[in-house]
């Protein structure tokens, strides 16, 4: 047989090791550089916000795990590489197979150090790295505390499955892999070095090699034990059935084969063991194999039957008391635990379900403007308005300031009182901040973008049941700041550097010549205690290199006394990076602290675990997911698993200086608890919470997505029910927008909870029938300090009630609304729907959406009309009062026929009253539609004349851009096309009256 060549010793010369060896120096001290410099910059940055507690017990935790397992599994592979070298045989039998392995054998031979030194070192980086991944895990089970509850299957506390079982799984992988790996590299070594022999006559393997062999083979299976018996306990997580949990057949056939499987794991690993003196080769490889059948057979095969034999044919009464668990669970998990109204009621829990009696037939005249929950009735919708407020409100200091595109819904004390318990108002508010994109030419330079133009400027409220024309409109705003919330709230230190449009750094606070753009027209030098200070050569050396910026080293603004750089603005990722162990809701809101003078944002934030047993495991992305986070005005939830999630903590970031504040809001969250002892001092005890922060607090807008996910199917308590889904509940999707379902909305309001007279702030949503569009139950959770998360759930209708979609239909096809739209359509202006709101009232059920218009010259919309809907009836009008009086007075009925109170058809005026119209025809400075005399085509002719000279005013005041000339324009443009449609509408009604009343008269003869 042909020997092969022997392959080529390349040899360098020592000139080109020096330089190669030369150049990967150079890179890996550039990379460490530059690594080490954002690891530097992050350590200032902790220190700014008080918080190197966390830095140092992160970092530490992260190398020790590095070092430690790194080490093992270096040890581990590096030492199995070596035996099997060391017991390799003093020589190798000729044979064809031998002499073609001589030549790899020639090539590794003189350089078993290295490669030996470079398998330990990837082994050690690998392992590792992996490893520091896990420094909460490790955390949470050196500090876990206990949950107080067991599970009901093994009888353990549940810490046992949030904090150990997780890390007695990182073990066992990391056991794992490091057997695999050594058992792979040692048969590889042993193979080259002859100790195994495929095609050699003789022996196909020494005794050194097997014994080697047999220890790793033992050593595998030994592990597999434990993981068989950790895998009982991984039941409870099981996915088998419809439920998160172990079902009928994992405690039935699952759980007793993992125990059988562990018991015959362990009598074969002790005969592989034994193998070693019973001189067999086989041992290992049959016990290797009677593994792997009989995990087949009993692990997979045996439940597969019994789950298709036994349970899927009587699945309901064989799983009840598996869903049961599951029901209990994931209601504690989650936080909807039933207080009453349930068969499971808990004194401690928080969910009360309530029968909502309808009325037969609802009083309409008491749909007056002095009820609490109509009088705060909100028109402004947040989701629409953020460019009528950039316009009004951010116009100024060349145009470089703006809003979120989604605004925020608060409440303040009325008439200036600044107490909670006052009677309160909603308001829309927002910040005027800086926005980068609305910089343009010279201003986008970098001294301009982060020297020059560095912060917002005020605080920008308007209330939310009034509409808003001009700047005069807010309750709060203009540049300087006034209003009366700024006289309340004593708002004295309006700058605004922390935000959620501000993604860049800023430096700010050099001394000298003041060169920060402040909202006023002035420049100003910044005063606040944030950023990190620039003073120092090193600091700006390794800012410059983790941006990659020059400047850094030669602007003047950088090297001047007291020039500060301010990262990480945004305050969801402030008190992100602040405490690492948290996820923050999605819609952090702006409130004035009376008590400081400054803005300051509110950020909820919530401890979760995928490791709650039998509680439903479901992505928080998903549960997340509506029309807001479709279109971006909501970051939403990472998509991350979770079976447990509480708002353990409300925290706080200043807009001026930006402190990070995090404040225990659960007392008795065991998560929060458990990072409260690895991170200490970080989180403040509730009763630190200062009452002027109290008073804003509000139900998270995530945290009620993800619990009214949980309750379309979790609001059960029959198995039965729960399996079948036969009363599941659905959220609607938005009538407002294109796609996604319907958000949930803060709404000032009778509070369903405590029955208490008067308005309580509360977050809401409705809930629709599985698969049809009717109202299933309403859901309401307070905000208000009374009965904070105190939710309650309007069900058990005795009649079908129109849902959302229903009445956003009824609105469509409504023949006033649809007259108003075409018209506006028409004149080549665009229609936008804001939110549709959802309130019980009087034994019914009230709906109530804003309609918006967005001129063909403008650029944003202004509100313009009101639509609501009351058992069936359909009202439209300019304000809230004339849509009320419009349901009051007619009898219009959505798009249906039918008759009002049983007695009168639709749409057809009572005895003795006038003709009914459409309030689009008829608002508050209009002619009345009840008016005798029927106008002429001259008379419309004049008014259609008039709208039209009163359009190309209102043309013109856009092009004006001033704000006082267009708000005025507006109210006439408005008034004249009132009076154009009532005009139009008289004029139609009389043709019809008229047409009805004339007799049919036989042809003559």
């Amino acid at each position: 047989m042909a020997m092969r060549p022997p392959i080529p010793n390349v040899m360098l010369s020592r000139r080109a090791k020096i330089a190669l060896s030369v150049v990967a120096a150079l890179i890996v001290l550039l990379v460490l550089v530059v690594k080490l410099s954002g690891t530097y910059i992050d350590y200032l940055w902790f220190g700014e916000v008080h918080a190197r507690g966390v830095f140092s017990t992160v970092l530490w935790t992260r190398l020790v795990l590095f070092l430690v397992f790194g080490a093992l599994m270096a040890l581990i592979i590096g030492g199995n590489l070596a035996v099997a070298y060391l017991v390799k045989p003093p020589f190798r039998p000729l044979s064809p197979e031998q002499q073609n392995l001589q030549n790899y054998v020639q090539l590794v031979e003189p350089r078993r150090k290295l490669i030996l030194a470079v398998a330990a070192v990837i082994a050690f980086l690998a392992a590792g790295a992996s490893a520091q991944g896990d420094w909460a895990a490790w955390q949470l089970w050196l500090n876990g505390q206990d949950f107080g509850t067991t599970d009901p299957q093994f009888h353990l506390d549940v810490s046992f499955f949030a904090w150990d079982y997780p890390v007695y799984r990182l073990l066992l992988g990391f056991g794992f892999t490091a057997v695999i790996f050594s058992l792979i590299l040692a048969i590889g070594i042993h193979y080259l070095t002859g100790a195994i022999r495929l095609q050699t006559p003789g022996p196909k393997i020494t005794i050194a090699a097997r014994r080697h062999i047999t220890i790793l083979v033992f050593a595998f299976m030994l592990m597999k034990a434990v993981a068989y018996w950790l895998d009982r306990y991984g039941l409870v997580f099981s996915e088998r059935s419809r439920f998160t949990g172990a079902s009928y057949t994992d405690v039935n056939s699952a759980l007793p084969a993992k125990t059988i499987l562990f018991w015959i794991t362990l009598i074969l690993a002790v005969g592989v063991l034994a193998s070693i003196w019973l001189r067999s080769s086989l041992l290992p490889g049959i016990g290797f194999v009677v593994l792997l059948v009989l995990s087949i057979l009993m692990g997979g095969v045996y439940p597969a039957i019994v789950q298709s034999v036994s349970v899927q044919p009587n699945a309901s009464t064989k799983e009840a008391p598996y869903i049961a668990r599951n029901i209990e669970a994931t209601r504690q998990g989650y936080g909807i635990v039933t207080k009453s109204g349930g068969t499971r009621n808990d004194p401690n829990g928080t969910v009360s379900y309530k029968k909502y009696d309808l009325a037969a037939n609802p009083d309409r005249s008491k749909l007056v403007s002095s009820d609490p929950t109509l009088s705060n009735l909100r028109v402004l919708d947040p989701n629409v308005v953020s460019p009528t407020f950039t316009q009004q409100q951010a116009q100024q200091a060349s145009g470089v300031y703006g809003f979120p595109a989604k605004l925020d819904v608060d409440r303040y004390a009325s008439q200036g009182t600044g107490s909670a318990a006052d009677t309160k108002d909603d308001y829309i508010v927002g910040v005027r901040e800086l926005k980068a994109s609305n910089l343009s030419g010279n201003q986008t330079n970098w001294i301009n973008q982060h020297t020059n133009y560095t912060h917002g400027y005020g605080f920008v409220a308007a209330k939310a049941s009034s509409g808003i024309v001009n700047a005069s409109s807010y309750a709060d705003g203009g540049i300087p700041q006034t209003g009366s919330l700024n006289t309340a709230a004593k708002l004295r230190t309006p700058q605004v550097y922390f935000g959620e449009l501000m993604s860049d750094y800023a430096i700010v606070g050099a001394k000298g010549t003041p060169r920060e753009f402040d909202g006023e027209g002035k420049k100003v030098t910044y005063q606040g205690t944030g950023g990190i200070s620039l003073s120092s050569p090193l600091t700006k050396l390794a800012f410059a290199l983790d941006d990659k910026e020059t400047n850094f080293l030669l602007n003047d603004a950088v090297g001047a006394d007291g020039a500060h750089v301010l990262i990480n603005r945004d305050p969801r990722e402030r008190v992100k990076k602040t405490a690492p162990f948290l996820n923050v809701d999605g819609d952090p809101f702006p409130f004035v602290d009376s008590s400081t003078g400054h803005i300051v944002w509110m950020v909820d934030a919530y401890t979760t675990t995928a490791n709650y047993p039998y509680s439903e495991r479901r992505t928080l992305s998903d549960l997340t997911d509506s029309s807001l986070t479709r279109t971006n005005r909501n970051p939403g939830q990472a998509d991350q698993q979770v079976n447990y999630i509480r708002n353990s903590v409300k925290a706080t970031v200043d807009a001026y200086d930006g402190t990070v504040k995090l404040y225990q809001w659960d007392t008795k969250d065991p998560v929060l608890k458990t990072w409260m002892k690895v991170f200490p001092g970080l989180v403040k005890k509730n009763s630190t919470m200062p009452q002027s922060v109290r008073d804003h607090v509000r139900y998270p807008e995530d945290l009620f997505e993800v619990q009214r996910g949980l309750l379309e199917q979790y609001h059960v308590d029959s198995s039965t029910t729960f399996y079948n889904q036969s009363d599941k509940w659905t959220i609607p999707t938005d009538p407002a927008a294109t796609s996604g379902d319907q958000p949930p909305y803060y709404v000032l309001a009778n509070s369903q909870t405590t029955g208490v007279t008067g308005a309580q702030f509360q977050l809401t949503t409705p809930m629709k029938v599985n698969n049809k569009p009717s109202l299933a139950a309403y859901v309401t959770v307070d905000s208000d300090p009374s009965a904070y998360g105190q939710m309650t759930i309007l069900n058990g209708f005795d009649a079908t009630v129109e849902g959302p979609e229903q009445v956003a239909n009824d609105f469509q096809n409504d023949p006033a609304i649809t007259e108003y739209r075409t018209n506006q359509r028409n004149g080549g202006s665009t229609v936008i729907l804001g939110n549709l709101l959802t309130l019980p009232l009087n034994g019914s059920f009230l709906y109530a959406q804003p309609m918006y218009v967005q001129r063909e010259n403008g650029n944003y919309p202004l509100l313009q009309r009101v639509q609501i809907s009351f058992d069936g009836k359909v009202g439209f009008g300019a304000t809230v009062e004339d849509a009320l009086t419009d349901i009051r007075q007619n009898v219009r009925a959505g798009t249906t026929t039918g008759t009002d109170d049983g007695t009168t058809p639709s749409g057809t005026p009572t005895p003795g009253s006038s003709p009914s119209t459409s309030p689009s025809t008829s608002p508050s400075g209009s002619p009345s539609s009840g008016s005798a005399t029927t106008p002429s085509t001259r008379d419309i002719a004049g008014l259609a004349q008039q709208a039209r000279a009163a359009k190309s005013a209102l043309d013109e005041a856009y092009a004006s851009k001033d704000q006082a000339r267009i708000g005025a324009a507006q109210a006439k443009y408005n008034k004249a096309t009132d009076q154009l449609l009532a005009a139009i509408a008289r004029s139609a009604s009389a043709s019809s009256s008229t047409s009805k009343a004339a007799p049919t008269s036989s042809p003559s003869r």
